[in-house]
């Protein structure tokens, strides 16, 4: 006996890319976010690719992936698509330290984030 079939949480014209423990902080990797929202997944993959974030190259492969999983698991057209939501979560951090003058030392915080960004299909307006 296998338990039951969980609800699909997102809509029927929505897919969605999940990417953790990104080794960037969650504030940086916001700021590459806030760029793609709202925008169509053409202009946001141009944005990605001509970014000079770091961080800009990972975000696009979660892009990519999203749209993928509208491809080929949901049926969606990808030209489309829209990025609907694209959030950020903080995850775990590594704590290391350097010695500093005086025997002290000084805290280092290596910060990790998620990613999760949610495509969504829209009909044109005519």
């Amino acid at each position: 006996m296998s338990k039951p079939k969980n609800e699909r949480a997102l809509k029927d014209t929505e897919a969605r890319a999940r990417t953790s423990t990104i080794r960037v902080s969650a504030q940086k990797l916001n700021l590459v976010a806030q760029l793609i929202r709202g925008k169509k997944v053409s202009a946001a993959l141009a944005d990605l690719t001509f970014s000079r974030k770091r961080i800009a190259e990972d975000v696009k492969k979660t892009l990519q992936s999203a749209v993928a999983n509208a491809e080929n698991n949901h049926q969606l057209d990808v030209d489309s698509l829209v990025v609907a939501e694209a959030h950020v979560g903080k995850s775990l951090v590594m704590k290391r330290w350097t010695p500093r003058g005086r025997g002290r030392i000084g805290k280092i915080q290596k910060r990790f984030s998620h990613l999760t960004i949610v495509v969504r299909e829209v009909q044109e307006q005519a």
